[in-house]
Parts: C-alpha cells; sequence; structure tokens
C-alpha cells in the first residue's frame, strides 16, 4: 500500500463524527461520443497522384451515328469515330489538430494513479476527434470547386452531386418509397453510362419515415442484412437490385419533420465511384514536436486528402424529402 497526504478539509465531502468521506471517482470515464462515419468506411481510399490529384473521365464512348454507322456493305465506307475523355483534377486539403500535455499535470496524475490511461485516451481521443471533423466535411464540407478551391475545407459530396445536376425533390403528399423507386429506375435506364447504384445514404429520421410509410401504406417490413461487421441495415427493392438503406448521422436535415417545411436529403450514390485521394497513408498521423521552453509535450494530428466523386452528373442522384 502506498501512504499519501491528503488536505482533508479542502477535499472532503463530508466531516463528522467517526466519519470523513474523501470524492473518489471510478476509473473509467463514461464516453460515447461520435468519432467516423460508416460512409468513410465503405467509400474507396485511393493515393493522390500528386496535388492537385489528377484523373481521366471517359465520357463518350467512340460510338458511329446510326445514319453513317450503317452504310452498303458492298461500299464500305467506315466513319471515323474516337472516345471522348476529360481531364479531372481534385487538389487535396489539410486537417490538423494539437493536443498538449503540461509536464506538471502528468507527473501528477502519474504521482496519484487514478486516470493512468488519460493520456493515452486524449490523444486517441484527439484522433477520433479529427476523424469525426473528417467525416462531416466528406458530405458537407464548404468548398465549392474543384478546379478552383473557395475554402480549406473538402468540396463535400453533397455539394460535388449537387453541381453535377442529378436532384428531384419528393413532395409532403408524395410516396418516399415511390420517389426513391422511380428515381433509381431513371439512373438504371441511362443509355450512355451503365448506372448501377449501390446505396441510399440519409439520416435516421429519413429512414425511419421510410419504415412507418412501408407499414402504413403497404404492410410490409422491409428485410435486414450486414453490409459491415456487425452493422445491419434495411433493405430497399430497386430496379438496381436489393439497395441497403444506410442511416448516417453526418447527414443532416432542415425544418421539423410533419410541419410540412422539413427538408430532408437522401443520397442515392454508387460507392466506387467515390475516391478519397489521401497523402502518405489514409489513416490520420501524429507527430510529437520537440518540447519547448515550457515542456510540454505537444502532438499534432494530420489528414491530407479530398474526396472526390467521380460521375457526378450520372451515376450518383440528391433526393430531397419534403415533410
Amino acid at each position: 500500500m502506498n501512504a499519501n497526504f491528503y488536505d482533508i478539509h479542502a477535499a472532503a465531502d463530508y466531516i463528522g463524527p467517526g466519519a470523513i468521506e474523501v470524492p473518489i471517482y471510478q476509473t473509467e470515464i463514461t464516453d460515447i461520443v461520435r468519432r467516423s462515419s460508416i460512409f468513410s468506411q465503405r467509400i474507396k481510399q485511393v493515393p493522390a497522384t500528386g496535388h492537385p490529384s489528377r484523373y481521366f473521365e471517359e465520357t463518350a464512348h467512340p460510338t458511329p451515328s446510326a445514319s453513317t454507322g450503317f452504310v452498303d456493305p458492298r461500299n464500305i465506307i467506315a466513319p471515323i469515330v474516337s472516345p471522348t475523355r476529360v481531364e479531372r483534377a481534385v487538389p487535396l486539403k489539410a486537417l490538423v489538430a494539437q493536443i498538449n500535455y503540461n509536464l506538471f499535470d502528468i507527473e501528477l496524475g502519474n504521482q496519484q494513479s487514478q486516470f493512468a490511461y488519460l493520456q493515452a485516451k486524449d490523444l486517441t481521443d484527439t484522433i477520433s476527434g479529427v476523424m469525426y471533423t473528417h467525416s462531416l466535411a466528406l458530405w458537407s464540407g464548404t468548398d465549392t470547386s474543384l478546379s478552383t478551391p473557395t475554402t480549406p475545407q473538402y468540396f463535400g459530396v453533397t455539394g460535388q452531386i449537387a453541381a453535377g445536376g442529378n436532384t428531384t425533390t419528393i413532395g409532403t403528399t408524395e410516396s418516399i418509397v415511390d420517389g426513391l423507386k422511380g428515381t433509381i429506375a431513371q439512373m438504371v435506364a441511362n443509355t450512355n453510362y451503365a448506372v448501377r447504384p449501390t446505396a441510399i445514404y440519409a439520416n435516421p429520421v429519413l429512414l425511419d419515415l421510410i419504415d412507418r410509410e412501408m407499414k402504413t401504406e403497404f404492410n410490409v417490413v422491409l428485410s435486414t442484412k450486414e453490409i459491415n461487421a456487425g452493422f445491419r441495415v434495411k433493405m430497399l427493392i430497386t430496379q438496381a437490385g436489393e439497395l441497403p438503406l444506410i442511416p448516417d448521422w453526418a447527414l443532416g436535415y432542415t425544418g421539423v419533420p410533419g410541419s410540412g417545411t422539413a427538408v430532408l436529403p437522401a443520397y442515392i450514390v454508387t460507392e466506387d465511384l467515390i475516391e478519397y485521394h489521401w497523402l502518405s497513408e489514409p489513416n490520420p498521423r501524429v507527430f510529437q514536436l520537440g518540447v519547448p521552453g515550457s515542456l510540454a509535450s505537444q502532438y499534432v494530428v494530420v489528414k491530407f486528402g479530398a474526396p472526390v466523386v467521380k460521375g457526378a452528373s450520372y451515376a450518383h442522384y440528391q433526393v430531397n424529402v419534403d415533410r
């Protein structure tokens, strides 16, 4: 046993005949704060080619027209065709955070030995905090252009899809399920691109409205499927097959559902065409700085990269639900 001196008059909760109560805390800190979202785990993570990270997108294959492609079989004159390719680029962004450990506080904590794990927890939580900000910005980063950046943040996936022009609205009296399925049917029916969406992302509140609609209108309970280890979601049967309805807390909405003024967005996406281009490695990195004159230990968490939505104008859709 270790003997320690305590200032019981300053720290005691109660002092009385035959009783002195001093404050004692549980060593575990209650922690269920948000960290990374499921979306960041399901999109592609690819190394950046540089700054900006560049790639090519083929927007049309070499197809002869109906008027020039069909010719007299005894007098063949072949039309000249060529593929249409467009150069694309995504500028990389920097996401950072720093935590400082005061030498006195660290040594005091070590001597008390009550929260011995706290330094490691705080550093881990700083990394988680970076991933939390990353998860929010993946969807709703405030930049508005890939070619001419306007803010230090990501150009969010929602912004890129909206900029692609594929946006529709389901009115307050219209069926949410019918609207989603009809939009997916239009995407699959595209004659120029082999579109095959893989998931529908929305705030849990909107997915709850879908559940209620299916139960009320059709007396149907949607089936579930495990899409990640230990993570099961409802499935919606569409013309693209069964698509998971993935709840994502990082997707917000406006207004109060049921008031007629709420707008709850859902995103029909082709996940294989959404990439995060990273520099050095996809996970946040931790750097320990030199100890300054204050003798504080300084740790900086750094993440370089940016998301890009390929085929934003045809492979993805934003569906705004009015309720």
